[in-house]
């Protein structure tokens, strides 16, 4: 299936090392930063270029990047206000969802 943003613009969204990002017309206009702590993937950070709100591109981005990180078996901790937003809108998520741990943000600061 073919994504697109609320315009209908066609977009794609790539998984990097540390991050996953989304393209419009071939030019990144967002990201999602995570990482990867044992089957846990943390997602710290969320930005999508001012020029292109309110398109959805961020809810577009955010919900591939949970796809692909379920589809490699991997537990979705959202640190990340975006993400966090997003998943409260969509408990169909919750059995995969861990709840960040002092422990888990102290990791992620190092």
């Amino acid at each position: 299936m073919a994504l697109t943003d609320k315009t209908g613009a066609p977009v794609t969204v790539s998984k990097e090392a540390t991050k996953f990002t989304i393209a419009l017309e071939q030019r990144r206009v967002g990201l999602a930063a995570f990482a990867d702590r044992d089957d846990q993937r943390v997602f710290f950070h969320t930005e999508v270029d001012e020029e292109f709100g309110g398109r959805g591109l961020a809810t577009v981005l955010i919900r591939e990047a949970l796809e692909q990180t379920k589809a490699e078996g991997m537990r979705i901790v959202p640190v990340c206000p975006m993400v966090v937003a997003f998943l409260r809108k969509h408990p169909e998520d919750d059995d995969v969802i861990d709840r960040p741990t002092p422990q888990i943000l102290a990791w992620l600061r190092r």
